[in-house]
């Protein structure tokens, strides 16, 4: 058994198009210097848990809520805490070919008959057998907002990690695949 433990974030949508970014810190979590014999930690996230939810009850999105939206949790060094409408997620920074990328899920909301609120589409996500190792000191829960939420939602996400000791070469390689 491994020695997992959550963590967990969330951002709030509005009901406006734009963008969010809610940054978790992970510096309790992550040591990437090496010290005399000890070596340095990472945070594998093995599995990570999306949930999107009315704002005001945290109950299912209701049916005949309108809006679309792409959220991503993204190994970021640096991101700034802002509220959604007043931070900007460059082009393509929410996707699968971007390589700090750790998950990412779409959501569509739209209609009034019963059933027309669908579950989020994950369309990337870390495995088991290979987790996403960070090294940096935060990841950042961004949400793009493209067709204004009727109803305001709150993006949740849980992550299932663990701390995980990492030699010299495997550490030097991710410090540098995880620098913006």
């Amino acid at each position: 058994m491994k020695d997992v433990f959550y963590l967990d974030t969330t951002i709030a949508t509005g009901t406006s198009t734009g963008d969010g970014i809610e940054t978790l810190d992970l510096s309790s979590y992550v040591d990437p210097i090496a010290r005399g014999r000890s070596k340095g930690t990472g945070l594998a996230i093995y599995k990570v848990w999306w949930d999107i939810a009315d704002a005001g009850s945290n109950d299912p999105i209701a049916n005949g809520t309108t809006g679309m939206l792409r959220a991503g949790l993204i190994s970021f060094t640096g991101a700034p805490a802002a509220a959604v409408g007043s931070a900007s997620i460059a082009s393509g920074t929410i996707a699968a070919n971007n390589d700090l990328m750790i998950s990412g899920v779409d959501f569509t909301a739209g209609g009034t008959a019963p059933g027309d609120v669908q579950p989020p589409t994950i369309w990337l996500e870390p495995s088991k057998e290979v987790p996403y190792v960070v090294v940096r000191d935060q990841v950042a829960l961004m949400v793009a907002v493209g067709v204004a939420m009727s109803n305001a939602a709150n993006v949740n996400v849980r992550l299932e990690c663990a701390q995980v000791t990492l030699d010299q070469s495997t550490l030097n390689q991710l410090l540098r695949t995880q620098t913006v």
